[in-house]
């Protein structure tokens, strides 16, 4: 039984704010604030920062979707840059061998696990694209002035804490089987890196600042029709991926105009198409319909969320897919800036430490996205060649009187957008603030079972287990039961920005992008 009592408050400033897994990020990201950078300088600084510091996340071989608001207008656009399946992809190289996997999606078990572990896992990246196409669209910083913080961070390395050991050994076996990630992360003799006193330890990563100074040298599309292409089509081919020149060259992020929702009289814009955000719109709706809130969020509110979470993922599950409508270990980032702009970005490479292959030139971890897709033949999120696969991602902005209010979205897989939808349910429907939303006892409906945090009220189970099976379980650090969400706020009537990072998360905070002179 963990005992930890832990209160992380909501952050208030009338300054921007950049609220993120990893408090290094977000004050690399606020800095940028400080400096005269609006919120998409700032989320693209913090996301290129995150993939040293917080490795097993994000990094620059993964994928993702952001939304971004203009506060004076309340214009939204949408970003997908999202990962996709290699064009030469055979789906008879993924043969089922029966059982399942127990990975996030418990799909059907693929032989030597193909689809999750290693180079047959790997699909084409966008991060890089999309940070960069976010940033010409919306920054004001140039590609190269957003790549030298990370570059910084990248020749210093990540720091080696209890809590960096912890996510390594959680995944040293996967991580020893592929020689670049046991060099890097491991060292020469192969043992967990420690640190052995009260003076931080850095896990330097030169790899990856030499690719970043490749790419602020010639560009981000380096990465994807230049010399950083040629050396990251080597290092895949060699280790048996099928992702080709030609798929790097076709790599594109998308715009999109963002998908509009509403609940209890406000606007919600989510990205549309194959991510979270529509299965929360239609969470919502069906929230709305069959549920009127009381005084706080009690039992009944419980089994309401439990029963739109759930109708909405049947609906998801079987029938979304690339042949339909048009846990992860991942990172959110949510940043206000001094104008009010607001950006939602979820960035990701899938599993924990991704596919576990760091690609030997390069020296990044790859992402495994291949385990978003479903293994079994002619389902609507089938394993195809070029596809795009069905993600969990839920970047959300709310807004009201045509002006974002709120900008949310979290880590955590399948248990994404029952965290995003329920945190918005206590805002809008109880008048929480932010820290009072987050601080609330959540549960998760995701799987089956519903999982019940041990610390609501009694009540809270046995009215849920009414209706569905039920586990009552601690938000821990690991097993990870809960999703990890952060947000931004503002209160347009005073000019004032709060934020919050998730409570239990031990390096996740909120930074304040305050100018220097106050």
């Amino acid at each position: 039984m963990q005992t930890w009592t832990i209160h992380r408050g909501e952050i208030v400033s009338p300054h921007g704010l950049v609220a993120a897994q990893n408090m290094e990020a977000a004050s690399a990201g606020a800095a940028v604030l400080a400096a005269g950078g609006n919120a998409m300088d700032a989320a693209v600084v913090t996301a290129l920062v995150l993939a040293t510091v917080e490795p097993w996340l994000s990094g620059l071989g993964g994928g993702g979707f952001l939304l971004h608001a203009e506060g004076a207008t309340g214009q939204v656009s949408a970003l997908d840059f999202n990962v996709r399946a290699p064009g030469g992809l055979d789906p008879d190289d993924y043969p089922l061998i029966g059982g399942r996997d127990g990975d996030w999606f418990d799909w059907p078990a693929v032989e030597g696990d193909r689809n999750i572990i290693g180079y047959g896992s790997i699909c084409v990246p966008g991060t890089i694209a999309g940070l960069a196409e976010a940033l010409a669209r919306h920054g004001t910083l140039s590609w190269a002035e957003a790549a030298a913080p990370a570059i910084a961070f990248a020749e210093r390395g990540m720091v080696v804490d209890w809590f960096s050991s912890l996510c390594l050994a959680i995944d040293a076996t996967g991580l020893k089987r592929f020689p670049a990630a046991a060099a890097l992360f491991f060292g020469p003799d192969g043992e967990l890196p420690v640190a052995k006193g009260p003076d931080e330890a850095y896990l330097p990563m030169p790899g990856q600042a030499a690719l970043l100074r490749r790419l602020q040298a010639n560009g981000a599309r380096d990465f994807y029709e230049g010399d950083s292409a040629a050396i990251l089509v080597r290092d895949l081919a060699e280790g048996g991926s099928v992702i080709s020149l030609a798929d790097l060259a076709a790599y594109q992020p998308t715009w999109h105009e963002a998908r509009r929702g509403r609940y209890r009289g406000h606007e919600l814009a989510v990205v549309p198409g194959l991510n979270g955000g529509p299965s929360l719109l239609r969470a919502l709706e069906v929230l709305e319909e069959t549920w009127t809130p009381g005084a706080m969020p009690d039992a009944d509110a419980a089994l309401a969320y439990a029963s739109a979470f759930r109708a909405s993922y049947r609906e998801r599950l079987n029938r979304k897919g690339h042949a339909g409508e048009g846990g992860d270990c991942t990172t959110h980032v949510s940043v206000v800036d001094g104008a009010g702009n607001m950006v939602s970005l979820t960035n990701t490479i899938l599993s924990r430490f991704g596919s576990k292959v760091v690609l030997p030139e390069t020296g990044i971890l790859m992402n495994n996205g291949m385990m978003w897709f479903d293994p079994r033949r002619n389902m609507p999120n089938s394993i195809s060649p070029g596809a795009r696969p069905l993600a969990n991602m839920c970047p959300v902005i709310m807004m009201h009187d045509g002006r974002p209010t709120l900008a949310i979205g979290a880590a955590g897989g399948r248990m994404i957008f029952p965290a995003v939808g329920q945190i918005l349910s206590h805002v809008l429907d109880f008048g929480m603030s932010l820290d009072e939303a987050f601080q609330t006892p959540r549960l998760d409906a995701s799987s089956p079972t519903i999982k019940v945090n041990r610390a609501a009220p009694p009540d809270v189970g046995a009215r849920v287990a009414t209706r569905f099976p039920v586990e009552l379980v601690s938000d821990t650090l690991y097993p990870v039961n809960f999703a990890i969400p952060s947000a931004v706020r503002r209160d347009w009537s005073g000019g004032v920005n709060s934020g919050m990072a998730h409570q239990t998360s031990p390096w996740a905070g909120v930074a304040v992008g305050e100018p220097a002179d106050g």
